[in-house]
């Protein structure tokens, strides 16, 4: 199959609104924060446990994921889990304790956890691996959409809606594009009469985690995706309106304009390292020279550089999609039959750093006193996230060192 209206109307537009489900989920938590804490009271520390259950929930899918992607029917592996955050959603929006609210929320990150995974899995078997880069692009910039419109218009519906009414709509319209991945997309990958066994399969996914081609990339490009989604999905949000002092009108523009510099990363990213191929530029170079920039770009916000913060945020949410090129670099370091494996093993990665990044984000501000109107600190704030940012320049280096040298890499090929 190729780029053709046949290949966006029957495999990509499916897939790429389920990812812009996931993403829409991934981000909300930032908007309804503030109504959740006054309706819940919950500490940072409780608002950043339950915020990372969806991370936490993701992550433990992404190994039985790979597998199941790899051995059987793309479609119906995604169909039938998303049924899972028609569930979640509807706990959610129901829950009245924190610990159901962890819990509805984690089942949604299950839910949701194939919906990239998948589409990543059905473009290996359907493209050519010269494609992948640029319709990768588009499904994150799916994703991105997804963010945008879980900021400003989820602002605008709240008042309608209340928090929990959104997410009961949520769970209508999940369940719709679960029926639409089932119904419209043909068959991905039928099952070989003679399929590797299952044991095999999941010892070759550890094995993609000791590889030396995903040692080398996976921090940098873990780090850069992380931070970036830790803090869209709750923690920028709170910077803005603890920090910069901004209302939750303000906020919420602010959060669509990030999460559009995110999108257009996503769209633009991935059609310049498929253009750069063609001159032996490699996509892990302009995603690693991107994320070197994220680093920058977050210690001026650490130490309030006098920079218009509407263009830091545009920036910030540009430059941190840049690790989302090293799926589409990695599969093409590795055989075919892997793709899943490899693309979730770096999911899962990428996930469980989330997970504890928006958790401890929290537990790392409640280190500091609440001040009499509840709010933290700006140094607690600082803290946090120049953390976050030592952490990216420290995988940046990482990759840097495990860098063959000229001379090395003429002797391997020896």
């Amino acid at each position: 199959m190729t780029l053709n209206v046949r290949f966006f109307l029957t495999v990509f537009l499916p897939f790429a609104l389920g990812y812009y489900l996931s993403y829409f989920y991934r981000v909300v938590n930032g908007v309804i924060a503030e109504p959740m804490v006054l309706e819940l009271g919950l500490t940072p520390g409780t608002l950043g446990w339950i915020g990372s259950a969806y991370f936490l929930f993701f992550a433990a899918a992404q190994l039985p994921l790979g597998v199941l992607l790899d051995r059987y029917d793309t479609r119906n592996v995604a169909a039938g889990i998303l049924l899972i955050a028609v569930l979640g959603a509807v706990l959610f929006a129901v829950a009245e304790t924190p610990f159901l609210l962890w819990l509805g929320r984690g089942l949604v990150g299950l839910g949701v956890s194939a919906c990239l995974m998948a589409a990543f899995r059905a473009y290996v078997a359907t493209l050519q691996r010269h494609q992948l880069p640029l319709v990768n692009g588009l499904q994150l910039a799916a994703g991105g959409l997804g963010a945008m419109t879980a900021t400003v218009p989820v602002e605008w519906l709240l008042p309608v809606t209340g928090w929990r009414g959104l997410f009961l709509g949520l769970a209508v319209l999940t369940l719709a594009v679960a029926l639409l991945v089932r119904l419209r997309v043909p068959p991905i990958l039928q099952r070989s009469d003679n399929p590797t066994p299952l044991a095999e399969q999941i010892r070759s996914s550890l094995r993609v985690f000791v590889d030396p081609r995903f040692l080398r990339v996976a921090p940098a490009s873990v780090m850069n995706q992380a931070i970036l989604i830790a803090w869209l999905g709750l923690w920028a949000a709170v910077w803005m309106r603890e920090v910069d002092g901004l209302s939750a009108a303000h906020t919420a523009d602010l959060l669509l304009i990030t999460a559009l510099g995110m999108t257009v990363g996503y769209m633009t990213l991935g059609a310049l390292a498929t253009w750069l191929q063609q001159f032996g530029i490699s996509t892990t170079r302009v995603a690693i020279t991107t994320a070197a920039l994220f680093s920058v770009l977050m210690l001026a916000l650490v130490f309030q550089w006098p920079l218009p913060r509407t263009l830091l945020w545009l920036a910030l949410g540009y430059t941190g999609s840049a690790g989302s090129l090293m799926y589409a670099g990695l599969t093409q370091q590795f055989p075919h039959e892997l793709a899943g494996r490899v693309n979730t093993a770096l999911n899962l990665a990428m996930f469980v750093t989330i997970f504890l990044l928006q958790w401890l984000l929290g537990v790392v501000i409640g280190l500091w006193p609440a001040q009499p109107d509840g709010s933290y600190p700006i140094l607690a704030y600082q803290v946090s996230f120049g953390l976050c940012a030592a952490a990216q320049i420290l995988a940046l280096l990482w990759f840097w060192w495990r860098t063959p040298r000229p001379e090395q890499a003429q002797s391997a090929a020896d």
